[in-house]
């Protein structure tokens, strides 16, 4: 089968790795990719809205099926594009995407079908004055959220009145995150315990992956600034059966239900970020296609082959297979660049990665490319995403954190961590 990948991400390499796993024959295309991806495919300079070139394309090189890794082609429109010229698609259409495109569409998506998620209030450009006052009503912690994509700098959560005060003048005022902050949405804090649902669906049947959890602080002890994610693990024994089954009930069938009901039946992959309250699951918030660095535990414990779940989500045909998870666990430690999430220099040799992946482990790269001389050089803040199985999650920790010792590359540097939550609910 023919495949082109969107995206350029450890996303896209975990992508690719698992249809490489495939019984079926496959020719891989990921554009443009990484250093990582083009051990598996070729990687082809395409721009993600470069519509008319990514179609030209897909006709010259006879593409079956396009999966579509980063949420902003999503959100452009790209996957109706090609759908409308029979071009088969794994991703939600420009309508669906909305629920992680517009953080104000789907928090009254969640009202209109009784979904539980925090309460909230939306301010459009021009209220900077009446958000203000919003918010020195409701008082903190509170949460500010642009309503647009933002690169994942959009949600600030205020710890205080004047952190609430500044993340909307950077927003509303100064227009800090562009376009994506002219509205914002104002949110109660919830306290609980984060965790991550990957649902596949083809708009009417659905399944879920192993539910994850990942570790978005750049700092040990979840600490210091956001970032696109230090790491993951899966399955989160945060999510029991029961908690699974009310997350289902709840959450993920009146999403679905809700869509279709509305017109925009979605297909694709919805990741549901959760929020685990005393009051049961709550939506934290939606996104329109795989996470990352999630997506390099799911996915390698997707027992059942990836062309065919893929294949299946492209063509409506889901209801078909039964997809099946691994049993064990899976953990990934993200390598970063001195400086990150601030600003780190590009350029530097990685070496060890042959050596790292002899002990079972794999190693998805995100931010590197080949230097002209062929040499491997990172390109990014988040470098490589190390993944190792094992049958308990300690057992998955140990040998990703193994792994990285025989990894070199100059200023990296990685959280110690990661997992620190899931092993304390297995103790």
């Amino acid at each position: 089968m023919r495949i082109l990948i969107i995206g350029s991400g450890g996303r896209e390499h975990a992508i690719a790795w698992s249809l490489k796993q495939s019984h079926s024959e496959t020719d891989l295309f990921i554009a443009p990719g990484n250093g990582g991806t083009a051990e598996l495919g070729k990687n082809v300079p395409l721009a993600a809205k470069s519509f008319d070139a990514i179609m030209d394309f897909v006709t010259h090189e006879a593409i079956e099926l396009v999966i579509i890794g980063p949420e902003q082609p999503l959100v452009d429109g790209l996957g109706d594009y090609l759908r409308d010229k029979n071009i088969p698609v794994v991703g939600p259409s420009a309508a669906a995407a909305r629920l992680e495109g517009s953080k104000a569409f789907s928090k009254e998506f969640m009202v209109r079908h009784s979904i539980p998620t925090a309460s909230y209030q939306t301010f459009e450009s021009g209220q900077l004055d009446a958000a203000l006052s919003f918010v020195r009503k409701e008082g903190a912690p509170i949460v500010v959220k642009a309503s647009g994509l933002a690169a994942g700098k959009g949600a600030v959560v205020c710890e205080t009145l004047e952190d609430a005060e500044q993340a909307l003048i950077m927003m509303m005022e100064n227009e800090g995150l562009g376009e994506a902050g002219s509205t914002v949405v104002i949110e109660s804090f919830m306290e609980g315990e984060e965790a991550s649902l990957f649902v596949l669906t083809d708009g009417n049947s659905y399944a879920i992956l192993s539910p994850a959890q990942d570790h978005k602080r750049i700092g040990e002890g979840d600490t210091g600034p956001n970032t696109g994610g230090m790491g993951a693990y899966a399955p989160a024994p945060l999510m029991t059966d029961t908690l699974m089954a009310e997350s289902i009930k709840t959450i993920i069938e009146p999403t679905i239900r809700g869509m279709a009901s509305e017109g925009h039946p979605y297909s694709g992959i919805l990741y549901v970020g959760l929020m685990i309250t005393d009051e049961g699951p709550k939506v934290v918030e939606y996104n329109c296609r795989l996470g990352d660095p999630e997506a390099q535990v799911v996915l390698p414990l997707m027992e059942s082959d990836a062309v065919d779940v893929f294949r299946a989500l492209g063509n409506g045909t889901l209801s078909e297979l039964s997809i099946k998870v691994k049993s064990g666990s899976a953990a990934c430690v993200v390598m970063v660049s001195q400086g990150y999430p601030g600003a780190y220099e590009k350029g530097k040799p990685i070496s060890g990665i042959s050596e790292a992946e002899s002990n079972d482990v794999t190693i998805f790269q995100a931010g590197t490319k080949r230097s002209e001389s062929g040499e491997l050089i990172t390109a990014g803040g988040r470098v490589l995403a190390v993944t190792a199985r094992n049958t308990s999650l300690q057992g998955a920790l140990d040998r990703a954190y193994a792994a990285i010792d025989q990894i070199s590359f100059e200023g990296s540097g990685f959280r110690r961590d990661i997992g620190h939550k899931g092993l304390s609910r297995e103790s």
